[in-house]
């Protein structure tokens, strides 16, 4: 005996460069039958009515007017990242659609990925490995060290969740940390 049908999960597509993550697959495959934007524009009159909500991942399926009006069932729009602003909220509300997020699922990634983008620019550290690792290379120049990241001061424009724990890490390098944000922190 079957059990109830699964509710449709609207997404661009699975794998690939816009696809969702595939180790994402058999937590949502547990509770929603995924449905590709191939498929649903394809055989729109069938899925139309099952579709109960969409995961946006890299900004994709983008939502617009056309697309909220073909799911008349549509419930929730769940946004893979942090910020919402390629989204017309005031739009998808007016559908009686709610908005989920995940705040805070990457900030210390992000965080960690921008401080080592820092500290790989200051020190110029990827042209010291192509120095290093070339077979023309006979010695190293003194200059090639790059910049003192210790005791520099750092400017962070939007103190939000990535922007504080950057600042964090920024502080075990003794920067000075300048800020621009909205509300003081």
């Amino acid at each position: 005996m079957e059990g109830p049908e699964l509710p449709g999960l609207l997404v661009n597509e699975v794998g690939g460069i816009l696809g969702i993550l595939e180790a994402h697959l058999p937590f949502l495959k547990k509770h929603f039958h995924l449905i590709t934007m191939e498929e649903f524009l394809e055989r729109k009159e069938r899925f139309s009515a099952k579709v109960k909500a969409i995961y946006v991942w890299w900004h994709k399926p983008v939502i617009d007017r056309e697309l909220l009006d073909s799911l008349p069932h549509l419930k929730v729009i769940a946004n893979s990242g942090i910020g919402m602003d390629h989204l017309d909220l005031k739009l998808i509300s007016g559908y009686g659609v709610r908005m989920a997020n995940a705040p805070h699922a990457v900030c210390s990634s992000t965080a960690d990925i921008g401080m080592a983008l820092l500290l790989t620019a200051a020190r110029r550290i990827v042209e010291g490995y192509q120095i290093a690792v070339s077979p023309d290379t006979k010695y190293f120049s003194s200059n090639w060290l790059g910049d003192d990241v210790t005791g520099a001061t750092l400017g962070i424009i939007g103190m939000g969740s990535i922007g504080y724990k950057i600042a964090q890490r920024a502080k075990a390098f003794e920067m000075k940390i300048l800020y621009h944000n909205r509300n003081r922190r």
